[in-house]
């Protein structure tokens, strides 16, 4: 296992105080994954105090005391940081997520400090002196048979957010969750232990699983087994059984759909010719696309001759999605820029069906992003079983992205032309009527018949001569 030098330092000097340091966690389990350690978790077994291990630690850097309440420090040393603690036992005291006594024993045994961890994959170490692994409860086993095994039962139901971690660890490694942890989870779940989680904690755990899984599609599908879905997400619960035109959704109905449409834009967020989304970006990609058909719950229709149609389920399903997404976060600004990809995801097909002008995509750029528009519909369009989506081309996104470049309102809408200080030259005073005035202006160029500066001007001269 790789381990930077200074931990090595640490542990030698720990050492002479009859002190073990072991390293655990994410850091192990990543190892045995052959993935790289992001961060570094040493227990230290043998010190009287956090007192002793702080006056420890203050020779390699500067200590953090921020974790002390929980017996935990952070080192930094030369820009990195690395968590130091001792062993601790954690009871429950109250309803809350946060509502934990905590009591730090150095003189705890290993097997018993790890009794406290999530999962046996997250149970193990290695002693940085001895450079041995220790592994109690068979995490090495687990992990090379891809099984997620909760590690104590008692430790486990205290700490209800384990649910979601299982739901994301599972989906993210592609694991199969042990029998017994569902059966546990599963009564986490029914005996409502979910519902008094802050939902801080459990958006992180989402955003762990939408952005790290290969096919976040697994967690989803997860969560509904388990039935976090139906208690929890009432907006994704009723896509369930939710029937679509088999025309153009042989799959099946809403719910498999949306969970094939979130693997592709999974999928297409990872490929090289997506490298320049930052997370942010890629995050409201996948949550718009799993919120762009949740309209289709309340549209829904049977014709009487049999056709199903959901008209106007994309204005529909505003509303749910800003349900389901508040229940997650409060970040208005990221939700609000997130909706129109709901509201208008069908309009790239739209849009090429009619063989759109201009002045339309000019317009439609107003409203919302084209080129994230466009990755939207194309996961829309891919996630599904229709021949056209097997081929994997979506013409119509190709063609509207192309007419976007060539307008330049692909990523932003067109600049306008003029602003309130140039009507302010031709003699006006600022009032209401300004933005009655720059809106005409900007209409003008909409429509492509104000294209520079010197229209804009006479338009104005005009509009003002006739007012």
């Amino acid at each position: 296992m790789r381990i930077p030098a200074i931990l090595q330092t640490i542990a030698q000097d720990l050492l002479s105080q009859d002190a073990q340091a072991i390293v655990v966690g994410g850091a192990v389990r990543d190892h045995f994954l052959s993935l790289a350690a992001k961060d570094y978790d040493i227990e230290v077994f043998g010190l009287d105090s956090l007192k002793a291990l702080e006056s420890t630690l203050s020779k390699y850097g500067s200590v953090n005391l921020v974790g002390k309440h929980f017996g935990v420090l952070k080192l930094t040393h030369e820009e990195e940081v690395y968590d130091f603690s001792l062993p601790r036992r954690e009871s429950k005291s109250g309803s809350r997520h946060q509502d934990f006594d905590v009591t730090v024993d150095g003189e705890m045994c290993f097997e018993e400090a790890a009794s406290r961890r999530d999962f046996s994959c997250n149970a193990m170490g290695f002693v940085l002196g001895t450079k041995s692994w220790l592994d109690p409860f068979g995490g090495k086993k687990d992990i090379e048979a891809g099984i997620l095994r909760h590690t104590h039962s008692h430790t486990f139901v205290e700490d209800p957010l384990r649910v979601y971690r299982a739901v994301q660890f599972a989906a993210r490694f592609g694991w199969d969750i042990a029998e017994e942890t569902m059966q546990l989870c599963r009564q986490m779940v029914s005996e409502g232990m979910l519902d008094a989680l802050p939902k801080e904690r459990v958006y992180l755990e989402w955003q762990k699983l939408l952005l790290k899984a290969p096919r976040p599609s697994q967690g989803f599908v997860l969560m509904r087994e388990l039935g976090i879905i139906a208690d929890c997400f009432p907006e994704l619960h009723a896509l369930i059984d939710t029937p679509q035109s088999p025309r153009w959704h042989p799959e099946g109905d809403v719910w498999t759909h949306t969970m094939m449409a979130l693997d592709k834009m999974a999928q297409h967020c990872r490929t090289t010719q997506q490298q320049s989304l930052d997370e942010k970006q890629t995050l409201k990609l996948l949550l718009a696309i799993l919120c762009h058909d949740l309209g289709k719950t309340s549209t829904t229709t049977i014709e009487a001759d049999g056709r199903i149609r959901s008209i106007g389920h994309e204005k529909a399903g505003l509303a749910p999605s800003r349900s389901l997404l508040y229940r997650l976060t409060d970040e208005h600004d990221f939700i609000a820029s997130l909706l129109p990809l709901v509201e208008h995801h069908l309009k790239p097909s739209q849009f090429y069906t009619q063989g759109a002008k201009s002045a339309a995509i000019r317009r439609l750029a107003t409203r919302v992003n084209i080129e994230e528009l466009v990755l939207v519909a194309n996961a829309d369009f891919l996630g599904r079983s229709t021949p056209e989506a097997v081929s994997g081309t979506y013409r119509a996104g190709a063609w509207l992205l192309s007419q976007a470049k060539a307008l330049q309102v692909n990523t932003s809408p067109l600049p306008p032309l003029l602003r309130g200080r140039d009507l302010i030259g031709f003699g006006l005073s600022p009032s209401p009527r300004f933005r009655e005035i720059l809106d005409a202006v900007y209409e003008q160029q909409i429509e492509g018949k104000c294209q520079n500066r010197e229209e804009a001007l006479a338009y104005v001269r005009k509009y003002i001569a006739s007012s």
